[in-house]
């Protein structure tokens, strides 16, 4: 390696320490020029605006964003040019929690800088009671963005995930060639074995069901709308919209915290559903699962999923119950403690340990594997060696 790549490399070394460390490194490795200076004033904004460190470093750097709505529709613009949408995310969330951000976001011009994501949907919809009316166009639009992108994201898996489920799970026993499932007819027939033709002679076959146009399974999705489950309460609402587009299933939507509210009319169009919402304020899940079981009128061919980090504000022997009636019933009962990105948040851990008691396990999914865990449902799999494997598998890929 020649002097001028060893030199170069340890310019690029102390470049890369300099915009880490920040203005408190620059007497040391000097101040940040061009691109590099812009970022390292938008990082600065952010997280050395005074009160996080101590006096000297919070001189030496810039004086923050205060509660300027130029100053900080200036930032929003400058943050989406110098850094990837993936890193504007996390400084936005970041800047609500540090910066009053939400105040701002009731100004339309605020709404127009940002980069729509998930979070920020969340904390529209926190604000959504109290939005002035020339913000909610600016809001809507936002919203409708990041609907948008998740349908892209979620729909066409979603969708053949359920369809081919419900295939599988409408069997008949008397199958024209194309339509046997020889998997499953192997199977069923494995004590038919002919060691001397090593072969199987079929007595049974097994085919998949023939498509029909009836409605197969009746889905309730059962939403926890408390502040923490913000993300989820979007991710819930977009989903609940797909499937409520398939004529197969018929797909029911609650939102719920010490009030129940049936959001199913709703569905045709999601943006409409997530504003139907109103997140934050206590919890009820007794109450969500009592007009839930309403609403349940096949129980051998519904799913009802809760999801909700479980920290009950209603009555918990109750709720116990009816989920340990469903079940009884022949519910498919799922519990989810998230239906986001982010892993399973802090939740009640005594009523999670009571819902698997009950043959219920509780946990976490991402989106993009709710519609396998869809699937898993409708054909009654096994749901604790779902959440097992999936479990592992975000182990494995480094998932929280």
């Amino acid at each position: 390696m020649s002097d001028e790549t060893v030199d170069e490399t340890a310019r690029e070394r102390l470049r890369r320490w300099r915009m880490v460390l920040g203005g408190p490194a620059e007497e040391a490795l000097g101040k940040a020029e061009g691109r590099d200076g812009a970022m390292d004033s938008a990082l600065s904004a952010l997280y050395d605006s005074g009160g996080e460190g101590d006096g000297e470093r919070s001189s030496r750097r810039s004086a923050g964003l205060g509660g300027s709505a130029p100053k900080v529709a200036r930032w929003l613009g400058d943050i989406r040019e110098y850094f990837p949408s993936t890193v504007v995310q996390v400084m936005q969330q970041d800047a609500i929690e540090r910066l009053d951000l939400t105040r701002l976001l009731l100004e339309p011009e605020m709404l127009n800088a940002v980069e729509p994501d998930v979070h920020l949907v969340g904390t529209l919809l926190s604000l959504n009671r109290v939005m002035p009316d020339k913000t909610k166009d600016a809001a809507r639009q936002v919203v409708r963005t990041v609907v948008e992108q998740l349908e892209k994201r979620i729909e066409q898996k979603t969708r053949a995930a359920v369809t081919g489920a419900l295939n599988r799970a409408a069997r008949i026993n008397r199958p024209r060639h194309a339509d046997i499932d020889w998997n499953r007819t192997i199977q069923a027939n494995l004590k038919h074995y002919q060691a001397e033709h090593r072969t199987v002679i079929p007595e049974r076959l097994i085919g998949y069901g023939r498509r029909t146009s009836a409605v197969q399974r009746d889905v309730v999705l059962c939403v926890d709308q408390s502040g923490s489950m913000a993300a989820s309460v979007v991710f819930s609402g977009v989903f609940a919209a797909v499937l409520a587009s398939m004529k197969s299933l018929r797909t029911s939507l609650v939102v719920f915290d010490t009030a129940v509210v049936d959001l199913t009319e709703q569905l045709e169009d999601p943006v409409e559903v997530l504003f139907g919402t109103q997140l934050g304020g206590g919890t009820d899940i007794n109450r969500a699962i009592a007009y839930s079981q309403q609403l349940i009128t096949r129980p051998r061919d519904s799913i009802f999923v809760l999801i909700s980090d479980l920290y009950e504000g209603g009555v918990r022997d109750q709720m116990l119950r009816r989920v340990a009636e469903m079940t009884a019933a022949g519910v498919q009962v799922v519990v989810l403690l998230a239906l986001s990105d982010e892993g399973a948040p802090a939740y009640d851990h005594e009523n999670a340990a009571a819902l698997a008691a009950l043959g219920v396990p509780a946990f976490a999914c991402t989106p993009d594997a709710f519609p396998d865990l869809m699937a898993a449902a409708i054909e009654r799999r096994d749901l604790k060696a779902f959440a097992e494997r999936f479990a592992d598998e975000r182990r494995e890929g480094g998932g929280r």
